[in-house]
């Protein structure tokens, strides 16, 4: 149903749970109006892996435990006119490090 005044959808005022509308028009024979969802079965799902890496791996060295592939995502850490900072990870042991280029 629409209002009559604005053109807007007459939705369920919680107050009165009677059709109304934002601009104060009150529909006057509704109904106390109730809605109802019915919900399908809960399906569960198993979390196996918490961490979902989305960052590309690079051929790099980790300064800690020496592994060479890398999590990297680069991020501009000065002043615009520089050069953005590298970020790497270690797959292996999490080691966090930058490069400045």
């Amino acid at each position: 149903m629409f209002c009559p005044k604005c053109g807007s959808v007459l939705i369920i005022k919680k107050d009165t749970d009677k059709l109304g509308c934002s601009c104060g028009y009150q529909a006057r024979n509704s109904k106390n109006l109730v809605i109802k969802e019915k919900m399908g079965s809960v399906k569960k799902i198993e979390i196996i892996d918490k961490t979902i890496e989305t960052l590309p791996k690079t051929d790099v060295k980790c300064p800690k435990c020496n592994h060479d592939k890398a999590y990297y995502w680069m991020a501009q850490t000065r002043s615009a006119d520089e050069a953005e900072t590298q970020f790497f990870r270690c797959v292996k042991c999490n080691h966090y490090w930058r490069n400045y280029k």
